[in-house]
């Protein structure tokens, strides 16, 4: 009861812009305040809430009882029949951002598994099963507590790459509220960028980040790819960073790199085995302490996905239904791919017998060489012998 009303502060009946009042003895306020509570209690699931008594569940909503699970069901699908769901959505990411206002996003997918058998989907890799399932991958944008702001699905094998540039950045820039002290700064320092986006390395381009920076003056702050080399431990130094339990001490150590002719920010964090993590960025505003607190505090999205799943049933889907997608999209041609593959691996084969094939010559010649000589030692009357 006491958390209700912070549920209503974030938008909850915020619907009534978009759906009519429902005619009959539960209305859509019933409906979500019920659903509200069920997340509260942790209950995963609407047939769950059987186990209950439902008159005592019905005094919390003003009611005798709550909805059975097949009313409470059927009410759902005529709510999001009506179509109003995604306009819903749009309008509470535009109020959470103009409350927060933030300049740094943390962008990462989710693999939503799919268990049904109407659809045929690409199987993709689920990193905490460690196995290859069939499913949808979910972008999310959040905040850099965590908090969620919107989520994007793709429909086929899209990659992060192009949902970036197709669906999430022109989201962001349609969302984005510029405050007034951001865009005196703006006009101030050419190298104020419009906002930051954070993700992992399946993004990594630096091509990408050169066009992000060009086209839309948006920054980018990820892990390095392809890192080869060791810095000197000696240029690391002790720096204080900022971290959601309290302040920590990391040695760090920034140089200027250039990518693909791009130059960037370099960043490394020497921990304490001697490894050398790599950062890269080219926000040029960011202080050393906030690149590596900003990075490192990539998990608390990884942290929201985990805490969804467990408490919330984040994984789990009310119904499934089959929608077609839009022919349009490009997609990944599996006889093309069969193809590439067989070349791929007689190109191996080919390598492997050439390599032999080498190997035999220089030992035919190292022989040959070797006659060669001791036929001239005799010649010259000399004794000839072989080293080892």
């Amino acid at each position: 009861m006491f958390l209700l009303p912070f549920l209503m502060e974030c938008g909850l009946f915020s619907y009534r812009s978009y759906y009519d009042e429902r005619r009959g003895y539960y209305t859509f306020d019933s409906l979500l305040i019920t659903l509200s509570f069920f997340a509260l209690w942790r209950i995963k699931a609407v047939e769950q809430s059987k186990q209950y008594h439902p008159g005592e569940m019905g005094k919390l909503i003003g009611y005798d009882r709550i909805p059975e699970a097949k009313k409470l069901r059927g009410m759902i699908q005529e709510l999001t029949r009506m179509g109003k769901c995604e306009d819903w959505g749009k309008s509470l990411s535009l109020k959470w951002l103009k409350e927060e206002e933030p300049e740094l996003y943390y962008v990462d997918g989710h693999v939503q598994v799919y268990h049904g058998y109407l659809a045929e989907l690409g199987k993709k890799h689920v990193s905490r099963q460690k196995l290859c399932l069939a499913g949808m991958t979910e972008f999310w944008v959040n905040s850099s507590q965590g908090l969620p702001f919107f989520f994007i699905t793709a429909q086929v094998n899209e990659k992060m790459i192009e949902m970036l540039e197709d669906e999430i950045i022109p989201c962001l820039l349609e969302l984005h509220t510029v405050s007034a002290e951001q865009q005196k700064q703006m006009e101030a320092n050419p190298d104020y960028p419009l906002f930051t986006l954070v993700f992992d390395r399946e993004a990594y381009s630096p091509t990408l980040f050169k066009r992000l920076w060009d086209k839309h003056h948006i920054a980018v702050l990820t892990y390095g790819k392809h890192v080869k080399d060791q810095w000197e431990e000696a240029d690391f130094e002790e720096v204080k960073v900022d971290v959601r339990l309290g302040e920590t001490v990391m040695k760090l150590h920034e140089k200027e790199t250039v990518l693909d002719s791009y130059p960037m920010r370099e960043v490394r964090r020497l921990t304490s085995s001697g490894h050398q993590t790599s950062i890269i960025t080219n926000n040029k505003i960011l202080t050393l302490s906030l690149i590596a607190c900003y990075m490192f505090g990539r998990w608390v999205q990884e942290n929201f996905f985990r805490y969804l799943r467990q408490d919330y049933a984040f994984d789990k889907i009310i119904q499934y239904s089959v929608d077609m997608i839009d022919k349009t999209v490009m997609v990944v041609n599996r006889e093309y791919s069969n193809i590439q593959y067989d070349i791929k691996r007689c190109r191996e084969k080919l390598y492997r017998i050439k390599a032999n094939i080498y190997n035999h010559q220089q030992n035919a010649l190292d022989e040959n060489d070797y006659k060669k000589a001791e036929d001239t030692t005799k010649k010259e009357g000399k004794w000839f012998q072989k080293n080892d």
